[in-house]
């Protein structure tokens, strides 16, 4: 018993562990889902203009990532539960064959206690005692043997209530899996759907080769731009703390006591820090890769570009000073944000509301996002993080 004891402590520490897996897998499907709830909802914008676009192509695309990856999160909680499924019809089995064995032990003292209960009684058995201290000593024993009946008449009825909860919860893990696995074809069905649907588009898309080799020239264009831009700020801000350390006789130039702050709490926030967006799903992702549709092309992201809705606002990932307000051309405004070494773009914005000099909080709107009405109301923020010349890739600083 003490083995079964110890066996049913070391399950419940690996279902408790197991049932933390399952809840992290579970809400990990449920923010998967959100987010296809989203792509969903930008497809039907985009939809709605009924060219085959390349941002289409994208959300489309981004909509299927997640999908599969639904897929696999789908699979593993199968899998836990399984596990779970297997454990608890295991324990179900050791816990009949327990309960068969007590039922076993109990039956025997009860036969024994009524052989013995016309030979003598128990007032009988403690007068015959050889001495006072004999007596005694068969009174403990009468007393543990009814203590020890009651103890297993009570550890079979509690081993009995313990195989109905077990049964109980064995059923319903049971149609939790089978509804994982009905769920399961569902996305599996709509992904060859969306599989589909991507090589009809992808078909239609590589026929306009020299559209979109012109607008990746123009995207090129803009992105030099930027780059141009934000070397020239840091050569000017180099060039402006070079002449503060000559006159307070330093040998090289620092930061403030505040701008080592901020610095230090922006990289204290890696993989912290809010989205530039409320809502938003990134449909092309930093450095070089090949095109979407163009073959044997590579194209090249500073940063991330994070497709959102119309009307939407970008905000600024956390408290710094504005240090850059100004058009690209053909791509709207483009704002740079300070935050001691660091520094963040936000581009192809309408309606700036900060300037130059300005300082901000984090999570303050800083414009609102320009959208494309000739490309199905494209609606795309192109974000980067820079420290100093350094280009950072921005899916490793802001939250997941």
């Amino acid at each position: 018993m003490k083995f079964y004891l110890l066996l049913s402590g070391l399950l419940f520490f690996t279902l408790l562990v197991d049932g933390q897996s399952l809840d992290e897998l579970r809400k990990k499907k449920a923010k998967t889902n959100e987010q296809i709830k989203y792509t969903t909802r930008l497809l039907e914008e985009a939809k709605k203009n009924e060219k085959q676009t390349l941002n289409k192509y994208k959300i489309l695309d981004k909509q299927i990532e997640l999908r599969t990856s639904l897929i696999t999160g789908i699979n593993s909680e199968v899998g836990v539960l399984g596990e779970f499924i297997d454990q608890n019809a295991w324990l179900v089995s050791s816990l009949n064959a327990d309960l068969e064995e007590l039922k076993r032990e109990y039956a025997a003292m009860i036969v024994f206690a009524q052989k013995n209960k016309t030979n003598y009684s128990k007032v009988l058995f403690i007068l015959s005692s050889n001495s006072f201290n004999q007596a005694y000593k068969r009174i403990i024993y009468l007393k543990q043997y009814t203590e020890y009946r009651k103890r297993q008449a009570e550890l079979i009825q509690w081993i009995r209530d313990l195989i109905q909860v077990k049964v109980v919860r064995l059923q319903e893990q049971r149609t939790q899996k089978e509804t994982l696995l009905q769920s399961k074809k569902k996305e599996a069905d709509q992904l060859t759907k969306e599989k589909k649907e991507q090589g009809v588009f992808l078909t239609t898309l590589q026929q306009k080769q020299k559209e979109f080799e012109k607008k990746l020239k123009e995207q090129q264009r803009i992105d030099a731009q930027l780059s141009r831009e934000i070397q020239r700020i840091i050569e000017e801000e180099v060039k402006k703390a070079q002449e503060k350390a000559k006159k307070t006789g330093k040998a090289a130039p620092d930061m403030t006591p505040e701008e080592r702050i901020i610095s230090a709490n922006f990289e204290q926030n890696r993989r912290r820090l809010p989205w530039p967006v409320e809502r938003g799903v990134i449909t092309d992702h930093f450095g070089v890769h090949q095109h979407p549709v163009l073959k044997n092309i590579q194209v090249k992201n500073n940063g991330v570009d994070i497709s959102t809705v119309q009307g939407a606002k970008a905000r600024a990932v956390f408290g710094g000073e504005v240090s850059r307000v100004f058009v690209v051309s053909g791509g709207n405004y483009a704002v740079i944000i300070r935050h001691g070494k660091f520094l963040t773009v936000y581009s192809n914005l309408v309606d700036v509301l900060v300037k130059s000099g300005d300082k901000v909080s984090i999570k303050q709107t800083i414009g609102t996002i320009g959208t494309d009405t000739e490309d199905d109301n494209k609606t795309v923020l192109k974000f980067q993080i820079w420290k100093e010349n350094v280009k950072m890739n921005p899916e490793e600083w802001i939250a997941r």
